[in-house]
């Protein structure tokens, strides 16, 4: 299967300018969660819920590819949420190892571990189903880790485009957002811009400029996107760099 229709980011090359950049909210930045999550319990249980709120589908692939029915995945999902923001597990969270990914990801191994030593002692029949933690959803598939992953990067990049979508409607722009946003996810040379130019209500000149400073201001969201979920600026490509690998590889 192919990466998902908005999941390349534009060449990091382009540049131009666009609608005014919209604000990155510190509530929401990884780095600010942590140090809540020492100092103020209230602030961090509201920004970790905001993060969690995107990355949820993340989560619950990674549930699903472990080998638990849709209806325990769900469930699992939910209460390890719940109980991620009812305990202040944040506080327990390792700066040294920087990523929100991470965290979340091997604090949710362990959280499984734990259902599911609880669900053998049950009786036949009862709790979770019976599949094995490090067993794979019948058939063949990605690894649970990369399903994750993935997942993960589909999330960033719909935040992304959802961004850019309201910076344009708010600048007035929303046709020609409709229009030229086919070009950050399609090969250029499958799009005909006198055809979206005509659309737009643009010359075929203005579409090009339109197009280069769309696809600079989308590039800039994700990375901010990917800011978001990290504790060091110097984090942010190596992260950038491994979320492209992930959605350009075969699920």
């Amino acid at each position: 299967m192919s990466p998902s229709s908005h999941s390349t980011p534009p060449d990091a090359a382009e540049t131009g300018s666009g609608p005014a950049p919209s604000p990155v909210f510190a509530t929401t930045h990884w780095s600010a969660v942590l140090s809540a999550g020492r100092n103020d319990t209230t602030r961090a249980r509201d920004a970790l819920a905001a993060l969690c709120k995107t990355y949820w589908p993340a989560l619950h692939a990674y549930v699903r590819r472990r080998g638990f029915s849709p209806h325990d995945a769900e469930d699992l999902t939910q209460e390890f949420f719940a109980r991620l923001l009812e305990h202040n597990w944040i506080a327990r969270a390792d700066e040294r190892k920087g990523r929100f990914r991470s965290f979340l990801l091997t604090a949710l191994k362990r959280f499984l571990a734990g259902e599911w030593d609880k669900a053998r002692a049950q009786k036949r029949g009862g709790g979770l189903a019976a599949v094995p933690l490090d067993s794979e959803v019948a058939g063949s598939g990605a690894p649970a880790d990369q399903v994750y992953d993935r997942q993960w990067a589909l999330a960033l990049l719909e935040r992304t485009m959802a961004r850019l979508r309201a910076e344009y409607e708010q600048a007035g722009k929303a046709r020609e957002f409709g229009q030229l946003k086919a070009f950050l996810t399609t090969d250029r040379k499958e799009i005909s811009y006198r055809e979206a130019a005509a659309a737009a209500g643009l010359s075929e000149g203005a579409a090009r400029v339109a197009v280069h400073r769309l696809r600079k201001r989308y590039r800039e969201l994700f990375r901010e996107e990917i800011a978001r979920t990290v504790s060091e600026p110097g984090e942010v490509e190596a992260e950038l760099r491994h979320l492209i690998a992930v959605l350009a590889s075969r699920p």
